[in-house]
């Protein structure tokens, strides 16, 4: 049991390496994705509202990128009327214009404290170094006390966006990001703190999954958050404010758009494609649309007013819930049958998918999608490969082990139904045959050891093909000596008949051998054979070092003693048989009643008879 446990403890190792590479890594994110998909949207606050610049703005401003800067100040202007809470642009100042227009939006800045601009954590790459610098909105724009974070994503391996960067640091100075940033503008009393494993704002608790990230537990695709086009807001000739449809009863297109804008969380940013600020996130994996860096932002700060955040499970108690799966599962597939192996399997996944799925759906919880199944497979396929291993080695084993012994017939049987090979014994009834050379003693010492050889060998090798074409199990050769059984290993309902018949083409074999020898000018020997039929203790008797597939009891105690009164009682074929084995050959046989005698070891007299010929 020890050295089996080795192979799901290396299985184990196996796969954490392979988990723990960037390959697996896209997979298991792939997986992750798709849940994200099946799950679709979900409910919003309705507290954020995103103007967008794309191409419809371009087309009704008749202006490229970047707008005149009296353009922003113009939009802040008709937001604050608007009733707009926090204002947010995930659009980069870091550059000056014209002053004119970069006065304007400073003047306009000066008079609202819930402007919130982007900056940006620049990392340029030299020959051998690397430089870091953050990017700021202007100096005219930061002299007006403007306030402003990082808009930094961080795409993984494939290019997706799936985590949120909380902070941007160099060297000792560190910086919020703009969906931070603003949030701190909402919320002023409650500042952010990082933790070992949270990121404590206030009493929200942002779970970590390194340093300065957290998973982003997206409300839907691209275009899910409520947008307004740019351009609409910056129309003073139709869009009407908040102050003014409170004076104006009358309803016009543009009161839903003000309506919107009231008390909301106002993001400005850039969705055209062109100007790469879209990203590939987990719904873009079946619909391939990206979204807007600025729908990121939204999504981030949906979150947190949710207190909607994705968690990660426990990584060690996971390994330790592997780690002893691993050994489990290996041990079902390695002792149960393959039929069951697979339904089971089949079970566990299906049902590991679907918790897995529901745990992330219900409480948010990411939990390795992929790495469970491939356990359950892998192991699955160990199983079948130490099975099949195991079963070779058994069909191998039993091969060599009886191959001597029994017919081809029975041996190929044996092979396709080890299970019929029962290991410590079992009681079974079945026919023993012994058949001992007469006087083999003298015969040995007036003979050289390698005349005895030699006839020996010659006489055992015939008795042991008609005593394997007999379907009969040679048990062992004791000397001269040989034990054989009938209906063992093999269950045969005739082992007697089967015994008697092997015994009388044995004492067959044994005539023609004799004249053979004879014209050989060799001496000849004969032959007695006992045979008993009865209850028998029958398997691998051996130690679990050596295979000893033999039986014993008192049946086969008495077939010996049968061997040695063909002695006392000469006979035509000299082969005796007892009671129980007439009685189990069902009239097959010819036989002739002897006496009842006394055995060693039994109490009562038992008959005998002398067998005569097949019936």
């Amino acid at each position: 049991m020890k050295n089996k446990l080795i192979f799901p403890i290396i299985l184990f190792i196996i796969l954490q390496l392979i988990f723990i590479s960037n390959f697996w890594n896209n997979l298991e994110n792939k997986a992750k994705d798709t849940f994200f998909s099946i799950r679709g949207k979900r409910e919003i606050s309705n507290k954020i509202v995103i103007l967008e610049i794309g191409d419809e703005t371009f087309s009704v401003l008749n202006e490229r990128w970047p707008f005149p800067r009296s353009y922003h100040a113009r939009l802040i202007e008709n937001l604050e009327k608007a009733g707009a809470k926090v204002i947010i642009f995930d659009v980069e100042f870091t550059e000056h214009t014209d002053k004119i227009n970069d006065e304007l939006l400073a003047e306009t800045c000066r008079k609202y404290d819930n402007i919130i601009f982007a900056g940006k954590l620049v990392v340029t790459e030299f020959d051998s170094s690397t430089r870091e610098q953050f990017l700021l909105p202007t100096k005219t724009l930061m002299d007006a006390n403007v306030q402003w974070g990082t808009v930094n994503i961080a795409a993984e391996n494939d290019g997706f966006v799936r985590k949120y960067e909380l902070f941007q640091k160099r060297n000792e100075t560190i910086k919020t990001s703009l969906g931070v940033a603003s949030l701190q503008n909402i919320y002023p009393q409650k500042n952010i703190k990082n933790t070992d494993k949270t990121f404590n704002f206030g009493n929200t608790l942002i779970p970590k999954i390194d340093a300065k990230s957290c998973w982003i537990n997206y409300y839907g695709p691209a275009r899910t958050f409520k947008m307004l086009d740019y351009s609409i807001i910056l129309d003073d000739s139709t869009f009407s404010t908040f102050i003014e449809q409170e004076l104006n009863s009358d309803f016009n297109e543009f009161y839903l758009h003000q309506n919107e804008i009231k008390d909301k969380i106002v993001l400005v940013g850039l969705t055209s494609e062109e100007m790469h600020d879209v990203h590939f996130m987990p719904f873009s994996a079946y619909s391939h649309k990206q979204m807007a860096g600025v729908e990121i932002h939204a999504n981030f700060i949906e979150m947190v007013l949710n207190d909607d955040f994705l968690y990660e499970f426990s990584h060690i108690f996971y390994l330790l819930i592997f780690f002893v799966l691993s050994i489990i599962l290996f041990i079902l597939n390695v002792n149960i049958r393959l039929i069951s192996a697979s339904f089971i399997t089949a079970i566990l996944l299906i049902f590991y998918l679907m918790f897995s799925y529901n745990i992330f759906l219900r409480n948010s919880i990411l939990i390795p999608i992929l790495e469970i199944p491939f356990l359950l497979l892998s192991s699955y396929i160990m199983g079948l490969a130490f099975q099949y291993v195991k079963t070779s080695q058994e069909k191998q084993f039993i091969k060599n082990a009886f191959n001597h012994y029994i017919a081809p017939d029975l041996v190929n049987e044996l092979i396709a139904n080890p299970s019929k090979l029962v290991y410590g014994g079992e009681q079974k009834e079945i026919s023993v045959i012994f058949s001992d050379i007469v006087s083999f003693t003298s015969y040995a010492e007036s003979h050289t050891p390698k005349e005895t050889v030699d006839i020996l060998r010659e006489y055992l090798s015939e008795m042991v093909k008609i005593i394997k074409q007999n379907k009969g199990t040679i048990d062992k050769f004791m000397g001269d000596e040989i034990i054989a059984l009938f209906g063992a290993p093999l269950e045969m309902d005739d082992h007697a008949f089967w015994a008697c018949k092997a015994a009388l083409e044995m004492q067959e074999k044994l005539s023609f051998l004799q004249k053979k020898w004879q014209r050989e000018r060799k001496d000849i020997f004969e032959i007695g054979i006992g045979i008993n039929s009865g209850i028998m203790t029958v398997g691998n008797l051996g130690s679990d070092q050596i295979f000893d597939f033999t039986a014993i009891g008192d049946n086969m105690n008495i077939g010996a003693r049968l061997e040695n009164l063909t002695r006392t009682y000469p006979t035509k074929h000299n082969i005796i048989i007892s009671e129980m084995t007439v009685n189990s050959t069902k009239n097959k046989i010819v036989v002739k009643f002897i006496e009842e005698v006394n055995v060693k070891g039994k109490l009562s007299k038992i008959k005998i008879f002398e067998l005569l010929d097949l019936n």
